[in-house]
Formats: structure tokens, sequence, C-alpha cells
């Protein structure tokens, strides 16, 4: 089964300099190669900053096109992985695994295939 682990971090917690940003993409970079060899990897990307987020909304029959995120929240959406296994508790470790998750939050979603 699929599922999405959707990464949402707190940008308080952003890489306070340039040495702590390559730290934390090395280990991006080492989980992302875990789960790849794995087998679970589908498919993952970072995402540009919510300064550049546009959303859009319909509301009786009109559409509303805004700058910024759909939510107001503090956390904001920094990537996601998409990984292919067997159950939810499998999707549970691996989200536990993401370096995010130490100090943002993972949801885990099942995808829907049609």
């Amino acid at each position: 089964m699929k599922y999405l682990l959707l990464i949402a971090t707190d940008p308080k917690y952003a890489p306070a300099d340039q040495a702590s940003g390559e730290k934390m993409m090395a280990e991006y970079l080492a989980f992302t190669q875990l789960i790849k060899d794995s087998g679970e990897y589908v498919g993952g990307e970072q995402l540009d900053g919510r300064d550049s987020a546009t959303t859009v909304r319909i509301r009786e029959g009109n559409t509303a096109i805004t700058d910024g995120p759909f939510a107001e929240t503090t956390e904001q959406i920094g990537g996601y992985y998409i990984v292919d296994v067997p159950h939810l508790d499998r999707a549970l470790e691996i989200a536990a695994l993401i370096p995010g998750a130490r100090d943002g939050a993972v949801e885990v979603r099942p995808i829907v295939e049609m």
C-alpha cells in the first residue's frame, strides 16, 4: 500500500547557519537512500517555501486565488515522501526516521489508488 508522508516543520527550527543546513541535508539524503535501498521509496521532493504558495478556492461558483498556504499555521509543509509498504505500521516506522519529525510533524496518509 502506498502512503504519503507529509513533512511539516516550524521555521523557528530551521538551520541557523550553512553548516547546520548542510548537516540536515546530509541526514535527508541518508534517509532517502535508506528507503531507496529497501525498495520502499516511490517518490518525494522538497517544496519551496510557503511564501511561494498560491491557494485556489471555489465558492458559490466564484474562483478565489490568494497568495500563501491554504491554512494559517506556524508550521509549513516542506516536503513529502511516497512509500510503498505492506502496512500502516511500517509507514509509521519510516515516518519516525525522517529528520523533520524531530522538531516538526510527519502526517502519514494512505493513498487511494484508482
